[in-house]
């Protein structure tokens, strides 16, 4: 493994990029005791249910209505290629990049770099500890993004959590220079208000803007105080990736009143949460065009501006949606999915109880033109499978498999596992291949399983929260045209062109 340290603490002002960070780059074995990963970062211990819930999960597993503990199964159009376990990195497995022959994997105690030139071997090239949820990922040439959404001491990556109260605290982007695959370095950080969720990049030739979405402010935070109605945009240079900065904060809910516009949630919105920034955000760089997936709302804006974003309209869900994940544009860039992660991705809403139109997909024409374009609501997709009630299961992250005239799409759900499914039809999603894993237990509710399931380059990667890197290969005449279309660089959220 990689340890990157800074031996200096350095407190930024908002907006202010690191300077030449000129960190030293050692083996873990040879750091001092103190470079190990954050237990500020650890999973949540197991929530044990109860005796007749205990009960009813062996019930269904010894009857075949659900897989047995951590047995696999799948439909008969998907091949589970190879799963290679955490190693040096044992946080929780996240957010997946892709360039040329590399997957980048994201874990809440850093990254990790795998050689899939053959996907059947990956290959390890380097761990780096880096700790700081998410760790939300992604590449561009030879930069590396890494979101820090949980409050450290300082940017370094030999930081530890610090509460959010402290002014000193740090929360935002990290940029990594990945010329060298083997030994990547940390070249600049920049501190972002309410840190960094997630990020979506918007890339130009000489410079990468990054959207950075972040939410959930408190008058008690320094750095993190209501309204916090936007999303920060920086600029990273491409040739002085050092001078990263923020160079502005669109408004997307303007409104009058402590909180902003958006969504106002509970109580006027019983079980829907209060928009308070975005969680996600997609966008089409060739159409000028993004998605937002903002905790209560959903957003259509233009990005013919980069810096100074336009929403073009809103859209809110306030009978099936609680929390507005994540989206993604079809091919033709008329329709958008929405998703839904009801219950923060740690309860299990994939059951009878929760029906299949909560913790689902909502699927959105976007119909007429330039700043007139409306999203109008077609349906919900779930998983057609119920899981155990000590399983999180529910929507999550997903791309698309990039067939002309088709609108498919591979989707993360958890432990409920990676779907394949159809909405060409809006009005009529169907799944047509499936791969799962059974509970990781039938005794407590714990969080694992897919966080993100990707189509790059002929084969699906998956990584598993708890089990780690899952490679599946995908074997149907609906899909199959797919395996001609070949990137050189993928992050799912700055969605290609796949036929230009």
């Amino acid at each position: 493994m990689i340890l990157l340290r800074n031996p200096r603490t350095r407190h930024r002002r908002l907006g202010v990029a690191a300077t030449a960070v000129g960190l030293l780059a050692a083996l873990l074995s040879a750091g001092p005791a103190a470079a190990t990963p954050d237990p500020g970062d650890r999973p949540a211990a197991g929530k044990e249910v109860s005796k007749s819930t205990e009960a009813e999960v062996r019930a269904a597993i010894a009857d075949g209505e659900i897989p047995g503990q951590d047995e696999i199964v799948h439909s008969d159009n998907i091949e589970h290629l190879v799963n290679i376990p955490k190693d040096a990195l044992p946080g929780t497995n996240s957010d997946l990049a892709f360039q040329g022959r590399y997957a980048f994997a994201g874990n809440y105690d850093g990254f990790r770099i795998f050689d899939i030139s053959n996907p059947k071997v990956p290959k390890t090239v380097s761990q780096v500890l880096c700790p700081g949820s998410q760790n939300d990922i992604s590449v561009s040439g030879n930069l590396l993004f890494l979101s820090t959404d949980s409050s450290r001491s300082d940017s370094s990556c030999a930081s530890t959590t610090q509460p959010a109260t402290e002014k000193s605290s740090w929360e935002g982007m990290k940029v990594f220079d990945i010329s060298d695959k083997r030994n990547p370095k940390y070249v600049a950080a920049v501190e972002t208000a309410c840190g960094s969720h997630t990020h979506t990049l918007v890339p130009e030739r000489r410079n990468v803007y990054l959207y950075v979405s972040s939410y959930s402010p408190s008058a008690t935070y320094p750095d993190c105080r209501p309204p916090h109605d936007g999303i920060s945009v920086i600029k990273v240079p491409r040739s002085a990736p050092e001078k990263a900065a923020v160079v502005s904060f669109p408004v997307l809910f303007p409104g009058e009143g402590p909180d902003g516009g958006g969504n106002p949630g509970s109580p006027t919105n019983p079980g829907v949460s209060k928009t308070t920034g975005c969680h996600d955000i997609t966008v089409l760089p060739e159409k000028d065009l993004a998605a937002g997936a903002c905790m209560g709302d959903g957003i259509l804006f233009s990005i013919k501006d980069p810096e100074n974003p336009k929403v073009i309209d809103r859209v809110q869900d306030n009978v099936n949606f609680a929390f507005w994940h994540s989206a993604t544009f079809n091919q033709k860039a008329n329709k958008v999915v929405f998703t839904d992660e009801l219950g923060g991705g740690g309860a299990a809403t994939c059951n009878a109880e929760i029906g299949p139109d909560r913790g689902a997909d909502g699927i959105y024409d976007i119909v007429g033109k330039g700043d007139k374009r409306k999203l109008a609501f077609r349906s919900y997709f779930k998983i057609p499978r119920h899981q155990a009630d000590t399983e999180n299961c529910v929507a999550h992250n997903g791309s698309l498999i990039p067939v002309k005239g088709k609108d498919i799409m591979v989707q993360a759900w958890y432990q409920g596992g990676v779907s394949v499914w159809d909405f060409t039809n809006s009005a009529k999603p169907k799944e047509i291949a499936y791969f799962e894993r059974g509970p990781l237990s039938t005794t407590t509710l714990q969080g694992g399983g897919a966080w993100s399931a990707y189509y790059y380059n002929g084969y699906i990667y998956s990584n598993d929260i708890a089990k780690g890197f899952d490679v599946l290969k995908l074997s149907d005449r609906r899909t199959d045209p797919a395996k001609k279309v070949w990137l050189n660089e993928l992050n799912v959220q700055t969605q290609p062109d796949y036929f230009d």
